[in-house]
């Protein structure tokens, strides 16, 4: 008598698979650090007590990396044969975990224009995709196609988007995955990807820090970001990692634009 089960691999699991099969090797390089991010929950805290509505901090973090990337334009970009292509518009690829065929996907909405949109936008766009109810993968982007290219064709047609200006523009560089949200003890991650700039929102861990001479509890997000290393070099990534995380912990993209 058997002792296990069978069930078939879903679409999105195998497009999953084929996206980490082409960009394992990624030349990489990878920061990992925590952020206080005490102001900013503090602040949406807030709100929802004034309002009831719930921001969301993904999309803070969105508007955060946006605000950083503008001074980094070379960040912005991809190699394309023996060129750089540096794009004019930032757009933000931010992964959302979907329920689809059976099985939790994700899948990726391009917030477009992000250089001009306020942290509310953002987090419009963002809730707006999560709350679309569908059952095919590519949806949000209105290429339901994709779920029938065949299984064997997968990885040659992400290796060709990868290097596609028409896509770079529709999805962007510039990457947001929050995986380890939902965790309760420290966890940083690393995925695999094609973006030049690649963020992974980790848990939130409470410390107990001196601040002011005192000892204060305080949050602490763990936050990851990889950097294609053939454009981008360890300085430069530093000194961006230090302009990010002084974004974050700061607060203003909400203060900004929420009367408290």
């Amino acid at each position: 008598m058997a002792s296990y089960k069978k069930m078939p691999l879903s679409f999105g699991r195998r497009m999953v698979a084929a996206s980490a099969s082409v960009t394992k090797d990624k030349n990489a390089i990878h920061c990992i650090s925590e952020v206080d991010i005490t102001k900013p929950r503090d602040l949406i805290k807030k709100h929802f007590e004034k309002t009831g509505e719930k921001l969301s901090l993904t999309a803070y973090i969105v508007a955060c990396l946006s605000n950083v990337i503008k001074d980094y334009p070379q960040f912005n970009s991809f190699i394309k044969g023996k060129k750089l292509i540096l794009l004019d518009d930032i757009t933000i690829s931010v992964l959302i975990e979907r329920e689809i065929d059976g099985g939790k996907v994700p899948e990726p909405i391009g917030i477009q224009k992000a250089q001009y949109k306020t942290y509310l936008q953002m987090h419009k766009e963002i809730r707006e995709a999560k709350n679309q109810q569908t059952d095919k993968l590519g949806s949000l982007s209105g290429k339901i196609w994709i779920n029938l290219i065949p299984s064997f064709f997968l990885r040659l047609m992400i290796r060709m988007a990868d290097k596609n200006i028409y896509m770079a523009k529709k999805y962007g560089k510039i990457a947001v995955t929050a995986i380890g949200m939902y965790c309760k003890e420290p966890i940083w991650c690393i995925p695999h990807g094609s973006a030049t700039v690649l963020l992974t929102i980790g848990s939130i861990d409470k410390k107990v820090i001196e601040l002011d001479n005192q000892f204060v509890s305080r949050e602490h997000l763990c936050l990851s970001v990889s950097f294609d290393h053939d454009i981008i070099d360890g300085a430069p990534a530093s000194r961006f990692m230090n302009d990010l995380i002084n974004e974050i912990k700061s607060g203003e993209n909400i203060e900004k634009c929420i009367y408290l």
